[in-house]
Order: structure tokens, then C-alpha cells, then sequence
């Protein structure tokens, strides 16, 4: 198994390189897609969202690729996947919109050029409403700032405007009015479609399409259909396009806070399969409707118990924390992800010393 840090697109810098490499880390993960104002770690919510999304396609395309992959291995690491496509670049795949056409096949451009450049994994969410209605809080141990999903007690749904998927607004001057209701059959009919289009350009390209569950794991968000808020429907994606290509965005947190299945069989079902592109490992307490992040090695999942079960089927893939409490000092994400980061390394080191 192999160590990695997720940096988000701002982040992608030789400092935090330096830092991932001096954490222990091997791989780098990158968002690509910038939105966030201020800590990408502390999403806010809201009718506004995260903000307008950039529509910068430089960095997307086989140049800027190229570029970002060759920076990451001149400080000693490797490009393990990127994360998350832009919403402006495929917000019509999402809706069924007119420019659906026009936007797959600018996807599988970006696909075909990440297997020219070297970049293994594409992580992506087919969701409308996307990651929603999370607040911070001290809800880690020590007071740690964290996010948490609470409910009733949280945020009111309120429907997604127009111009706005994924938490994000693409277009700011989109006419008034509202997306609309998502049916689970329409949302699973529309990931069909996105699936027969582009493995095959994925399987030719030598990327793995790697689909994150949804988190919040719930049936319905802001009146749109969710794809997999239950383990199950993580195998009723697998067997919708059975192909070593149509692969999981693993998240140990969002999969913990789902009511069905217990955790364990979860990762024994999937690592069995070689399903997994690459794992977000972090740890949470409570399910939904209400749960909070929190550290690593605190959490209701034996994180331990985790890795032994992804090292007993041969798992060799990278595993990156993903989201962190924020610890009290000068550098809060810094020190969050060190923490974990170290935890991490020495699962990994203690497994391999057992054999």
C-alpha cells in the first residue's frame, strides 16, 4: 500500500510537495478544480455554495497535465490520480442538458490526454447536489475544528438554482428559477450513459474511472436522487459496466456513516473485487441523519482493522486522508494532515513488519 496526500489545485505548489514527501508520502492526489473561498477543508453551505467555479481549462489539458505531472516527480512523487471534474465542464452530463454532447466529448479529451501524460485515476462524484449541508465545529477531540452532517439541526434543504451543480455555480447569470426533482431512475439512466461513453475511451487511455459515494449518504438532497448513500449500490455500479476501468473512489468516511453494512465486509466485499482505484481514509463518528469527522485513530471504524482486511486481499493501491480536523497552531490543515499522514505510515510499516 502507498501513502498520499490530496492537495487542492491552489495548493499544488513545491512547498506542499516538500511537505507530503517529508510526511512520508509517496503520491500525490490533485483537485484540479478551484472554488473554494478560504480552507478547502471547511466547505460552507448555502444557496451560493462554494462560489463561482473557475473555468480555467489550461491546467486540464495535455500541456498543463504534462507540466503538474513533471512538477510532482521532480520533488520525488508520483501523480496518483486527479479528483473531481470541473462543473462547468460537465454540468449538462449531470443534468441531461443541451450541451451534454459537447461536454463528453470534451471529458474523454481530458481522459485521453491524462493516459498520454501518465496519470492512472480519474476520481470522480455523479452527483447534482454534491457534498451539502456540512458545518464546522469543534467536534473532534480536543475541540479540534471539524465538519459534521446534523440533520434536522443543520442547514434547511432548500431546492439547487439554476446554475448550479455541485455545490458550485458555473454560471452566475443562469435564468431564475430552480433544477428541479432528480429521480433515482433518471440519475442512474444519465451515469449509464457517461459509463458506455467512457470507458472505452478510459480502457484505450490505460485511466480508471473511479466513482466516490455520496456524502452525504443520503436517498434525496435538495430534491435530487443520490447513487450510492448504501455499500450496495456501490456493486449495482460495478455491475452496470464490468470492466477493470469502471473502478471506486473509496471513502472509509462516507461508507461509515451509511446505515446499512458493517464497515469490514464493506471493504473485504470491494478490496476482493480489485474495484478500488484509490481510498479515502479518515474517520467519523455517528451515522447519518447526524455525524461529525474527527480524527483518524478516534473515530467509531477500527482504521487498523481497515488496513489489515485491504492488506489480507492484496490491496496495493495509494490511500490518502482526505479530510482532517484542523489542529491549534500557526498551521491547522498542515498539522491536521501530519498527524494523520504519520498514523497512516505506521499501520503500514507495523503490517509489513508482521509478515
Amino acid at each position: 500500500m502507498k501513502l498520499g496526500l490530496g492537495l487542492y489545485r491552489h495548493m499544488l505548489t513545491r512547498e506542499n510537495f516538500q511537505f507530503a514527501r517529508q510526511a512520508g508520502a509517496t503520491h500525490i492526489v490533485a483537485h484540479l478544480t478551484e472554488y473554494f473561498q478560504g480552507d478547502p477543508n471547511v466547505p460552507a453551505s448555502g444557496d451560493d455554495g462554494w462560489g463561482q467555479v473557475d473555468e480555467d481549462r489550461q491546467i486540464w489539458s495535455y500541456e498543463g497535465l504534462r507540466d503538474l505531472k513533471a512538477a510532482i516527480n521532480a520533488e520525488g512523487l508520483e501523480l496518483a490520480a486527479l479528483e473531481n471534474f470541473n462543473p462547468s465542464h460537465w454540468y449538462d452530463v449531470l443534468l441531461d442538458g443541451p450541451r451534454r454532447d459537447e461536454q463528453m466529448a470534451y471529458i474523454k479529451q481530458v481522459i485521453r490526454d491524462m493516459g498520454r501524460v501518465g496519470i492512472p485515476v480519474m476520481g470522480y462524484n455523479f452527483s447534482i447536489a454534491g457534498v451539502w449541508g456540512h458545518v464546522q465545529g469543534p467536534y473532534a477531540r480536543g475541540e479540534a475544528v471539524s465538519v459534521g452532517f446534523l440533520g434536522a439541526d443543520g442547514p434547511a434543504e432548500t431546492p439547487i438554482p439554476q446554475g448550479m451543480v455541485w455545490n458550485m455555480v458555473y454560471d452566475s447569470g443562469a435564468a431564475t428559477g430552480t433544477v428541479g426533482a432528480v429521480t433515482p431512475e433518471q440519475l442512474w439512466d444519465r451515469l449509464t450513459r457517461f459509463l458506455d461513453e467512457v470507458l472505452p475511451v478510459a480502457e484505450e487511455a490505460g485511466v480508471r474511472m473511479a466513482a466516490h459515494p455520496d456524502d452525504p449518504p443520503m436517498p434525496t438532497l435538495r430534491n435530487t436522487a443520490r447513487l450510492v448513500y448504501q455499500p450496495r449500490y456501490y456493486q449495482q455500479l460495478l455491475d452496470l459496466a464490468p470492466s477493470q476501468h469502471n473502478a471506486l473512489e473509496f471513502c472509509i468516511g462516507s461508507l461509515a456513516e451509511m446505515t446499512e453494512g458493517d464497515i469490514y465486509e464493506v471493504v473485504d466485499q470491494y478490496s476482493k473485487q480489485n474495484a478500488i482505484g484509490y481510498i479515502h481514509f479518515r474517520n467519523v463518528k455517528g451515522k447519518v441523519p447526524k455525524y461529525h469527522e474527527v480524527f483518524v485513530d478516534e473515530g467509531d471504524v477500527d482504521m487498523i482493522r481497515v488496513m489489515r482486511i485491504l492488506k489480507k486481499n492484496g490491496y496495493d493501491g495509494v490511500l490518502i486522508p482526505d479530510h482532517t480536523p484542523q489542529m491549534t497552531c500557526d498551521a491547522p490543515w498542515h498539522a491536521g494532515m501530519a498527524y494523520a499522514m504519520g498514523y497512516m505510515r505506521a499501520i503500514m510499516n507495523m503490517l509489513d513488519r508482521e509478515d
